[in-house]
């Protein structure tokens, strides 16, 4: 296996009064793709914004690369080669495709000073992102939208990447050409944390699984093996695949 990119160990993170996570340990590979699943209400999204410093663990650690981000803020932690696409994808309405990807892109202060080599691979991954270049992003479908979402956090090159349901609300195609776009990320290096409903395309391109309930971690293992044991489909998620 892999060494790990990231790791959580015995977190908890408090939202006021509310205790949400519950002692999470989470460990997602170096250029694997890692599966986030559970029940809604398990703790997936609160994880995902406790490790980018949204909410703060009130205890345990957030380990990325060997060090220590437990107390980070956001941006600083945003600063070591992370993106995040959080659920309702973050995009500024207002602002154009053009636009939202140049506020993410830090090498460059305007659209000339963009990787152009990076930004022909993106539109290769997502047509739309160009087809919609000069348009406003607020005008966009919803699967339009969350292709620009992935689009600006891959802008630059990142070492992890991080998204909370990228299937949700999408049409089959647009399903599709997203498990194709992390698939070729993936290959390039990318590791990858997803938190998804979609069972097939969680199937279809996790390598690992963590499945959360109650604001824990109560399963972690290969993704084929969940995939293959209906019975601890049932038990962990009350479903089947």
């Amino acid at each position: 296996m892999s060494d790990a990119l990231l790791e959580l160990s015995g977190v908890h993170t408090h939202i006021g009064a509310y205790h949400i996570l519950h002692g999470v340990d989470l460990v997602v590979p170096r250029g694997q793709v890692t599966l986030l699943l559970g029940r809604n209400g398990a703790g997936k999204t609160t994880t995902l914004r406790t490790i980018m410093g949204l909410w703060h663990a009130s205890q345990g650690s957030i380990r990325l690369g060997g060090e220590d981000i437990t107390r980070l803020d956001t941006p600083r932690i945003a600063q070591r080669s992370i993106a995040y696409v959080p659920e309702n994808m973050g995009i500024f309405a207002d602002l154009t495709v053009k636009e939202n990807l140049l506020l993410a892109a830090r090498s460059a202060a305007n659209a000339a000073q963009m990787d152009g080599e990076r930004l022909q691979w993106i539109f290769g991954l997502f047509p739309a992102v160009q087809k919609f270049w000069n348009q406003a992003a607020g005008k966009l479908s919803g699967g339009q939208k969350q292709m620009v979402a992935v689009a600006r956090a891959i802008v630059e090159p990142r070492d992890l990447l991080i998204v909370d349901e990228p299937s949700k609300g999408l049409a089959p195609a647009i399903v599709n050409n997203m498990i194709a776009a992390f698939e070729q990320l993936k290959r390039g290096g990318v590791t990858i944390l997803l938190v998804e409903q979609n069972i097939r395309f969680a199937q279809r391109l996790g390598d690992g699984v963590a499945v959360m309930d109650n604001g824990r971690v109560v399963h972690a293992g290969p993704m084929a093996q969940l995939a293959q044991d209906e019975a601890l489909q049932r038990s962990l998620l009350g479903l089947s695949l």
